[in-house]
């Protein structure tokens, strides 16, 4: 059996001033996640995190203060009805919840909502928040800062 096709994506958790965290809910799959998608043939990782932003969300450039690579996730799932293994990248960012103006956003693709959580919000909810573990996450990089080299998330 041959192993799926590599899928490489961008993703960002997107902090605000009060480190609130955004994320959209995707109607196709009825959960929440960070921003992102995959990257366009020749693209490096932090062009496509601020592509991806502006795309799905309509944030302009000059509103991302976009930081490190915080972690790592390697999945096989299916895009399109195939099965790929996608390696997505997480990057670090801030801007100012103003910065969101889906009116401008060119691929909202199946995004149905979007809102900035509360990090209790995010241990509170019953809903389901991809990636696992990103309330932890942001604890951490709130308590210890931004770790050395990317966490290794389910």
């Amino acid at each position: 059996m041959m192993a799926p096709p590599l899928r490489p994506a961008a993703r960002v958790i997107a902090l605000d001033d009060d480190d609130n965290v955004l994320l959209r809910y995707d109607e196709n799959g009825g959960f929440w996640a960070t921003p992102g998608g995959s990257l366009d043939s020749g693209e490096d990782y932090p062009t496509a995190v601020r592509r991806e932003l502006r795309e799905e969300l309509g944030v302009d450039d000059a509103q991302v203060r976009l930081g490190a690579q915080i972690a790592e996730r390697s999945k096989i799932h299916q895009v399109g009805g195939h099965d790929v293994r996608q390696v997505e990248k997480y990057y670090l960012a801030h801007l100012a919840a103003t910065a969101i103006n889906p009116a401008r956003a060119t691929q909202p693709d199946t995004t149905r909502a979007r809102r900035w959580w509360t990090l209790d919000e995010l241990r509170d909810t019953r809903e389901t928040i991809y990636p696992l573990g990103l309330a932890n996450l942001i604890a951490e990089i709130r308590a210890a800062g931004v770790p050395d080299t990317p966490v290794v998330l389910r």
